[in-house]
């Protein structure tokens, strides 16, 4: 029990710094949520139900527009893809304990912070420990939406339109120091949007619904990397 209690401590601990940025970005997608005229507790059970900054920004504009449940259901396929390469690698650094109805419903925690810090840890994660390190994330997101949805219009409309491209300021925080290190993470990120503006300033190609103009984007942007720049293999006979 004393194991236990140190494992989901230390998790909670390294938590801390993920919950305070988390607080910050859902503020903006509570205010997001609000200003394309979702209730405030339709936010928070977005946010309650799902952790995915990219996703539920890609959901609501999809819905706001009107687009159809299987537009909503494929867009969300492909943008949380990646959700599942991120469980398959954590799994290979995990103890013995973390196994089948645990790693289901811990995987609902998997974000690209958390997994960051659970899969760089020096020893096997535990699930008690990953349960910490998920426990104050989610309520630092679902505190913040809630926040942005309640107070986001008290604040001047100027100060609220800022802050609602804050979550977008986010997205490019995350890709532009690999766009710098990795030419084939900046050629995809620079096709990807090229093709966005294409389809948005394009009259007959702008009629294309929102969320499929993000699967456009992302399926023609992740193929012609992988065909013309593809991550060469580690190990075999290669010298990679």
């Amino acid at each position: 029990m004393k194991d236990r209690r140190s494992e989901w401590l230390d998790g909670v601990k390294q938590g801390i710094p993920i919950a305070c940025g988390y607080f910050f970005v859902s503020f903006t997608f509570g205010i997001l949520g609000a200003s394309l005229g979702f209730r405030w507790w339709e936010s928070v059970l977005i946010s309650m139900t799902n952790l995915t900054s990219a996703g539920q920004v890609a959901g609501v504009r999809t819905i706001s527009a009107g687009g159809s449940i299987a537009e909503l259901a494929l867009s969300q396929l492909i943008i949380n893809l990646r959700y599942s390469l991120m469980g398959i690698s954590l799994s290979q650094n995990t103890d013995d304990d973390f196994v089948g109805a645990k790693r289901a419903v811990l995987g609902f925690g998997i974000t690209d912070e958390i997994y960051a810090v659970a899969v760089n840890r020096p020893k096997p994660v535990s699930s008690w420990f990953f349960l910490g390190l998920m426990f104050l994330p989610y309520f630092g997101w679902t505190l913040g939406t809630l926040a942005g949805a309640l107070f986001g219009g008290v604040l001047p409309s100027s100060v609220t339109d800022v802050m609602t491209l804050a979550i977008y300021g986010m997205f490019i925080a995350i890709v532009l120091p690999k766009t710098k290190l990795e030419k084939g993470v900046r050629v995809v990120a620079l096709l990807a949007a090229a093709v966005s503006c294409l389809l948005y300033f394009t009259p007959v190609l702008s009629r294309i619904p929102v969320g499929f103009a993000i699967i456009i984007c992302a399926v023609v942007a992740a193929l012609a990397g992988a065909w013309f720049l593809p991550v060469p293999e580690i190990g075999g006979d290669g010298d990679a």
